[in-house]
C-alpha cells in the first residue's frame, strides 16, 4: 500500500527520465505497467553494469514494475494497448514527437478512448517549438540550457554533471506534472497533457545563474566549485582528499576566523560577504594551506562541533557506508532479482510519514506478466498464445 493505491499507469518509456518517473510513482503505490519491445526491450537492458546479465541501469529504474511486451506497430498489440488505456489514468512516454500521433496513439487520440486520461510525455525539446522533432539525450539538455558552460573549472572545458541530472529532473518534473494533473482529473473527471523537455528543466534549474545574466548582463562563466554569491562556499583540498566548507554569512564566517585564527583572516579585504567574493582565490589560498595538512573528517568534525556546515566530498564507497544516508535514511536496499539474484539497488527519496514509499519488488524480467495483465482484459491463454505466435507480444 502507498499514497498513490489504486492510480493505474501505463510506462512505455525507455532508458532513463521517463522509467525515473514511472519509477516514482512506483515507488509510492502505483501500479505501473512497463510496455517493452517484444524481443528487445528497453535498450536499456543493454546497459553495464551487467549481473547474471541483467542490467543493474535497468533493474534500479524499473523496480515496483509489472512488465509486458506489446507491438504497437501491430493491430492486435494496438487492441491490447487500447483495452490498457481504458482502465488506466496515466500513460507516459518519451518518445521523438511525433512516434505515437503517427501510430494512432497520441495524447488526441486517446482521450477520445478515455477522456480522463493523463498524458505524460518527456522528449529532449518538447512537443512545440522549431527543434521539437530533434532527438534529445542529457548532454544535449545539459549543453543548450547553458548548465555545460558554467559547470568545470576557468581552464577546463565545458563540463557535464556527473550523473545525467538533464534526465533525472526531466523525470522529477514529469511525475510533479503528472501528480498535478491527477488532482485536477479528481476534480473534473479530465485529462492533460503534460510536456515536459529536458532542455526546459535545465534551464529552470539554473535558476540564479540564468538570472545573474538577466539582472547584470554579465555571462557566467565556469568557477569551479564556489558559488557566485557567498564565500568561503567551496571545496578545499584536505590531506586525503576534498572538504566543503560552507559560510552562508558573515556570522559564520566569524566563527571560521574564531576556530581557526589564521593570518589574513582578518584582513579589511576578507570583512563582509561582498568582499569576500570579490577576494575569493586569496581566501581560498589561505584556507587552504590550513585544510591540506588535515583529513577530511577531522575537518568536518572541527566545524560541525563549532556550527560551521561542513561535509566531506564523499566517493561512493563513503556513501553507500554512511551511518545516516544509507543507515537511518534507508538509501540502499537489497532485492531478490529472478535472474540477477540478491542486488543492492538505490531506493526511494521520498519519505512519508504515515504511507511509506519504497522499493517492493524487483524489476521485471522481459514480458513477465504477459499473462497476468493480458488475463485481468479477459483475454483467455489460448488467445495470449496466437498473440506471441503473431508477434504482438
Amino acid at each position: 500500500m502507498g499514497l498513490l493505491d489504486g492510480l493505474k499507469v501505463l510506462d512505455l518509456t525507455r532508458v532513463l527520465a521517463g522509467p525515473y518517473c514511472g519509477m516514482m510513482l512506483a515507488d509510492m503505490g502505483a501500479e505501473v505497467i512497463k510496455i517493452e519491445e517484444p524481443k528487445k526491450g528497453d535498450d536499456s537492458r543493454a546497459n553495464a553494469p551487467q549481473v547474471n546479465g541483467e542490467s543493474a541501469y535497468f533493474m534500479n529504474l524499473n523496480r515496483n514494475k509489472k512488465g509486458i511486451t506489446l507491438n504497437l506497430k501491430s493491430e492486435k498489440g494496438k487492441e491490447v494497448f487500447i483495452k490498457l488505456v481504458k482502465q488506466s489514468d496515466m500513460v507516459i512516454e518519451n518518445y521523438r514527437p511525433g512516434v505515437m500521433e503517427k501510430l494512432g496513439l497520441g495524447y488526441e487520440d486517446l482521450r477520445k478512448i478515455n477522456p480522463g486520461i493523463i498524458y505524460g510525455c518527456i522528449s529532449g525539446f518538447g512537443h512545440t517549438g522549431p527543434y521539437s522533432k530533434r532527438a534529445g539525450y542529457d548532454i544535449i539538455g545539459q549543453a543548450m540550457s547553458g548548465l555545460m558552460s558554467t559547470t568545470g573549472w576557468p581552464d577546463s572545458p565545458p563540463t557535464r554533471t556527473g550523473t545525467a541530472i538533464a534526465d533525472v529532473y526531466a523525470g522529477v518534473s514529469c511525475c510533479s506534472g503528472l501528480l498535478a494533473a491527477y488532482v485536477h482529473k479528481l476534480k473534473t473527471g479530465l485529462g492533460d497533457k503534460v510536456d515536459i523537455s529536458l532542455v526546459d528543466g535545465m534551464v529552470s534549474a539554473l535558476e540564479i545563474i540564468t538570472m545573474i545574466y538577466l539582472s547584470t548582463g554579465r555571462i557566467p562563466t565556469r568557477i569551479g566549485n564556489r558559488y557566485e554569491a557567498i564565500y568561503p562556499y567551496d571545496s578545499f583540498k584536505a590531506s586525503d582528499g576534498y572538504v566543503i566548507i560552507a559560510c552562508g554569512n558573515d556570522k559564520l564566517y566569524g566563527l571560521l576566523v574564531g576556530l581557526l585564527h589564521l593570518p589574513g583572516m582578518e584582513d579589511e579585504c576578507f570583512s563582509s560577504n561582498v568582499k569576500r567574493v570579490e577576494n575569493n582565490a586569496a581566501l581560498k589560498e589561505i584556507l587552504e594551506k590550513w585544510t591540506v595538512t588535515k583529513p577530511i573528517d577531522e575537518i568536518v568534525e572541527m566545524m560541525l562541533n563549532v556550527g560551521i556546515p561542513a561535509a566531506p566530498i564523499n566517493t561512493l564507497d563513503r556513501v553507500v557506508k554512511d551511518p545516516h544516508i544509507a543507515g537511518a535514511r534507508e538509501m540502499f536496499v537489497e532485492v531478490n532479482h529472478p535472474v540477477a539474484g540478491k542486488i543492492r539497488i538505490t531506493n526511494t527519496h521520498l519519505k512519508f510519514s504515515d504511507n511509506p514509499a519504497g522499493v517492493r519488488i524487483p524489476s521485471p524480467t522481459l514480458g513477465q506478466h504477459n499473462g497476468e495483465v493480458l488475463e485481468t482484459l479477459g483475454y483467455s491463454p489460448a488467445e495470449i498464445a496466437s498473440f506471441k505466435e503473431q508477434g504482438a507480444i
